[in-house]
């Protein structure tokens, strides 16, 4: 849980705070609750949407505007070839939904069942954002060495 917090706050301490949030969260909620699903799809949803608020409210204690009231642009860094971070500037180039649907399948190991009820989807749409997503990143200049 800890990883997918990660990968949408972007902050190891916001991740850890949000995966601490989820299962509190739950634990109110649902005193006497049985597990009959995989945890992960389960808490998929809450862990996406505690995610988002934390982002949110860390953004709005991090940004300082400049003199003309507007927040400077970092530049990344350029695209190394065959890297890690290729492969991160490739994925930034995704939507969020390709993104997420591609995370979930090969970060998270999910079936594409799976990934199908974790983000409350049909099972067409999750083959479909795959396909997608996979083929954008093939024919992407960033990406193109990792699929040789």
């Amino acid at each position: 849980m800890a990883g997918l917090a990660y990968r949408f706050t972007g902050n190891a301490d916001l991740a850890r705070d949000v995966t601490q949030e989820t299962f509190l969260y739950f634990l109110k909620k649902f005193p006497g609750f049985e597990l009959t699903a995989n945890l992960k799809t389960f808490l998929y949803p809450a862990v996406k949407n505690l995610s988002i608020v934390a982002r949110r409210k860390a953004r709005r204690y991090q940004s300082t505007p400049n003199e003309q009231g507007l927040l400077e642009v970092i530049p990344s860094p350029p695209p190394q070839s065959a890297d890690p971070a290729a492969l991160a500037a490739a994925l930034a180039g995704l939507s969020e939904e390709h993104r997420e649907t591609l995370l979930l399948r090969f970060m998270d190991d999910l079936s594409l069942v799976e990934i199908a009820e974790a983000m409350n989807v049909p099972l067409g749409t999750v083959k479909s954002r795959l396909h997608h997503a996979l083929a954008q990143l093939r024919s992407s200049g960033r990406a193109a060495d990792l699929f040789d």
